[in-house]
């Protein structure tokens, strides 16, 4: 039996699993939401979006017909999953980190 994702781990799989954002790779280097992320602070919905778009070498402003319901699924997913518009950073994590702060990616 599977156990049910929560919080960021739900998140992400929205974000990667269901909307297709899962990061990329860029100049021989990978990309991904995680490494957007400041170790600790305020991070609202918005933000969030924007990452995600930008981790998949995407303008997030760029074709706005084509991308806004991505971008509505993906920030109401922030809201349902973080339990608000804007969280703090630090619960912005995988949940199996070691440490707070810690983000290691590829479980969406």
């Amino acid at each position: 039996m599977t156990e049910a994702k929560t919080g960021y781990d739900a998140l992400m799989h929205v974000v990667c699993a269901e909307q297709g954002f899962c990061g990329c790779t860029k100049h021989g280097l990978p990309l991904h939401v995680d490494l957007f992320i400041p170790p600790r602070g305020p991070v609202t919905a918005d933000q969030f979006v924007e990452w995600v778009f930008l981790a998949d070498d995407q303008n997030p402003n760029s074709d706005l017909a084509r991308w806004q319901g991505c971008k509505d699924a993906i920030r109401a997913a922030f809201v349902e999953h973080m339990g608000g518009e804007v969280v703090d950073a630090e619960r912005l994590q995988w949940s199996g980190s070691a440490e707070p702060g810690t983000r290691t990616h590829g479980r969406a």
